[in-house]
């Protein structure tokens, strides 16, 4: 069941075009609320709204903030642009979106007429923070490479939700994204993956592609009960259509829990269990000690016999970040409380522009 709550909104905090988030009021408290100006239209100070209050009363976080389902003082919004591809598909909120796809886009014989991604490189990641480390290094090291985000539905479906890929759109760092699945609001909506590749290198004309989900990670403890999982499959449609992947695989040294210690539990099945062609996993240049211990992990499992093992310095990852004014952070933790997470991102992106000369 969804819970749901009337409240008052008493104050704008941020307006962009698509997301607005603001201050509202329920039974008496001041809340934080996020509104989709896609979805449910402009809001305003004083409106009357339904909200979803359903993740911050079981505590599970969503950033704190409650979602905007319906504004009681709104206008009857009517259908406005193209398009025939149903996302949130029978549900109370789905909507039409012009995929890239479809017969009637222009861009539409692209996809009829591709043949292979003839080695473009793919770099494939698990966790929405190695989105900031991956565009930084790769823009400070290649000025000019231009970069293709595909944001998949393991996670946020809305990608406006996202306050890196704001911040990196409005630097000029990405190029173009691209939403894929039943994720929404990219510069180009697809239906699957394969057709998020084939528009990244034939319609966005990039040179690379980055390939992770949005904010909010689903995970349960368990082998196969995370939605990063996706990273192994979508490494292999990488091989299927004839690209390059490459894989960040997930590292810290600070994490509480045993299982994302040295190469995370989700990495190491990935791996080890998922995919079923070869990929290239980087791993970035670190203190003998953790270097001997990710060495363990790996050759324990037999992946080095699976996919190419590349240890890759990527030290300069600090340098570009400053250069580009960024904050990078993950599972709460900054760039000097977890630098080992951040260094697997800045080696991944080395590989691939040094792979891809």
């Amino acid at each position: 069941m969804i819970s749901m709550k009337h409240g008052k909104v008493i104050e704008i905090l941020e307006e962009l075009d698509e997301r607005t988030k603001v201050i509202v009021e329920i039974e008496g408290r001041k809340e934080k609320a996020i509104n989709y100006n896609f979805l449910t239209g402009k809001v305003n100070e004083n409106d009357t709204v339904v909200l979803n209050t359903t993740a911050l009363e079981l505590q599970l976080g969503t950033g704190g903030y409650h979602f905007i389902i319906y504004n009681l003082n709104a206008k009857q919004q009517q259908f406005k642009g193209k398009g025939h591809i149903m996302k949130l598909r029978y549900t109370p909120l789905q909507f039409r979106v012009f995929a890239a796809e479809e017969q009637e886009s222009p861009t539409h014989h692209i996809f009829k007429e591709f043949e292979s991604l003839n080695k473009f490189p793919v770099i494939v990641g698990t966790l929405h923070s190695m989105l900031t480390p991956l565009v930084a290094t790769l823009k400070y090291v290649e000025p000019h490479i231009k970069i293709a985000y595909i944001m998949t539905d393991g996670a946020a479906l809305p990608i406006s939700l996202s306050d890196n890929v704001y911040k990196l759109k409005m630097k000029g760092l990405i190029n173009n994204t691209i939403t894929t699945g039943h994720a929404f609001g990219g510069d180009i909506e697809t239906i699957n993956i394969y057709n998020s590749l084939i528009a990244a290198k034939g319609i966005a004309k990039c040179d690379i592609a980055i390939i992770i989900m949005g904010p909010g990670i689903v995970g349960t403890g368990t082998t196969y009960g995370f939605t990063g999982i996706e990273q192994g499959y979508i490494l292999d449609i990488v091989n299927d259509l004839g690209g390059t992947p490459i894989a960040v695989p997930r590292i810290n040294f600070t994490d509480s829990r045993d299982r994302h210690y040295g190469i995370s539990h989700h990495s190491l099945t990935i791996f080890s269990k998922v995919t079923k062609t070869k990929s290239n996993i980087t791993i970035p240049l670190l203190e003998i000690d953790k270097k001997q211990y990710i060495l363990n992990q790996i050759q324990d499992l037999g992946i080095q016999k699976k996919h190419n093992i590349i240890e890759v310095d990527a030290e300069i990852l600090p340098q570009a970040l400053k250069y580009f004014d960024l904050s990078v952070k993950t599972m709460g933790r900054g760039y000097y409380d977890d630098p080992a997470f951040f260094l697997a991102c800045g080696a991944a992106a080395l590989y691939s522009i040094r792979n891809n000369k």
